[in-house]
């Protein structure tokens, strides 16, 4: 049914939990009809990482709402951080499990969704991810259909018998804020990781600085295959240049597979109805079992600090809670599992503030995303550290190898204090 967003948010009642659609789908023209009611109170958010300026979570309604994050994304991070929303940590593989069997059951589902097809069929567009499975298990859904979302092919197609609601809008997709363009230092890491990066490999990695640089470096590699839970601009030119051929894949060969993108209009217009991308459910993406059957998958993920022993610690910055544990772990473990797989943590030897990042001990309060045990690759401007098999003692001084120099010798002598070295 038809209605206006004022009508469709009249669905939702007191005591329910509402799934809300992230990343680049966050319907924020449905978010701003819910607080623009005030007798809706006493409703329980739940989502992954969202864009824009999320009025749920604006001081003046924070009584109204719980704000329940499965990743903590900028719009939400001061809530959670001050206490007036809560975290929860889990694998974004996992995120579907809590929905299907009513660990978090969902009353109603907030999705964007592209226009229907002559069949009646909507696409959840640019982030199928969580959003197939909360759909699934949710009691009532209430969508915001954009002229502007891609159709996407995949898990996401949603029939509009399904929907109680829906509400019509063409609007710009939702950006993140913050996306630094690469510098020198983020450079010098591509050009490391590249090096890792042998034809025919299958490639996982995210949006920012560091793996543009990386897809920047691999015009010169052949067969390359996208296995990803998101993607961003970065790869086109690789598709489009045939680097990216998806040609030696075993799992969806001929078709780059992700959960979710986001980034300019042009990555948009690329991706509607282009039958060789499959953006599918999250469980699938991130299964390890899944991940592992491709050849030479590379899982290309950042970090906040690495200790001495490998500890990677990802989504805090001590006690404050950054982001979330998301797919790290799900594409980290996959890697490491498939013939010829390289998983690889890569970051800058220092902060912006001139702070290390190989540090002797993480900071307290961070939270361990991946152990010791999973990390094989680490990499910074300085070069590549290669910790499997490595022994406590081994694996310090490979670190403190690719640490800032000016930091080298107060690692030294931290680890020959830690270790009786």
């Amino acid at each position: 049914m038809k209605t206006s967003a004022s009508e469709a948010i009249q669905y939702i009642k007191p005591g329910q939990r509402v799934f809300v659609h992230g990343s680049a789908a966050t319907p924020t023209i449905l978010l701003q009809a819910l607080v623009d009611h005030e007798e809706i109170k006493d409703v329980e958010l739940v989502f992954i990482s969202v864009f824009g300026s999320f009025p749920p979570a604006l001081p003046e309604h924070e009584s109204r709402f719980r704000l329940n994050s499965l990743f903590v994304s900028g719009p939400v991070r001061k809530a959670v951080n001050s206490g007036k929303a809560d975290y929860v940590p889990v694998f974004l593989s996992e995120i579907p499990e809590l929905f299907r069997n009513n660990i978090l059951p969902i009353d109603v589902a907030l999705v964007q969704v592209s226009p229907p097809d002559r069949h009646g069929y909507c696409s959840l567009g640019v982030s199928v991810d969580v959003a197939r499975s909360a759909v699934n298990a949710a009691e009532m859904v209430i969508a915001l259909v954009n002229h502007q979302m891609p159709r996407t092919h995949g898990d996401g197609m949603i029939h509009t018998s399904r929907f109680a609601a829906m509400v019509e809008c063409d609007c710009e997709l939702e950006l993140p804020s913050g996306h630094s363009l690469p510098g020198e230092i983020e450079q010098r890491i591509g050009r490391q990781v590249a090096g890792l990066i042998e034809d025919g490999s299958t490639l996982q990695l995210g949006i920012g600085a560091i793996p543009d640089s990386v897809l920047s470096c691999l015009s010169s590699h052949r067969h390359l295959g996208i296995h990803t839970e998101m993607f961003s601009d970065g790869i086109l030119p690789l598709i489009q240049s045939g680097v990216i051929d998806n040609s030696l894949k075993v799992k969806h060969p001929g078709k780059t597979v992700t959960g979710f993108c986001f980034g300019t209009r042009k990555l948009y217009e690329f991706i509607d109805d282009n039958p060789g991308f499959a953006f599918l459910d999250i469980d699938y993406v991130n299964d390890t079992a899944v991940i592992r059957q491709n050849p030479r998958v590379i899982a290309i993920n950042s970090a906040i600090e690495v200790d001495l022993t490998g500890q990677v610690c990802s989504d805090s910055i001590g006690f404050t809670q950054y982001s979330g544990v998301g797919g790290q772990m799900d594409f980290l473990r996959g890697a490491a599992l498939s013939q010829g797989g390289k998983p690889i943590i890569a970051l800058p030897s220092r902060t912006a503030k001139g702070q290390a990042r190989i540090v002797n001990f993480l900071k307290p309060g961070a939270g361990v995303v991946a152990t010791r045990a999973h990390i094989h690759y680490v990499v910074t401007e300085y070069g590549v550290a290669y910790l499997f098999g490595k022994n406590m003692h081994q694996r310090a001084q490979a670190l403190i190898a690719i640490a800032h120099p000016d930091d080298r010798e107060s690692l030294s002598r931290s680890f020959h204090d830690r270790f009786r070295h």
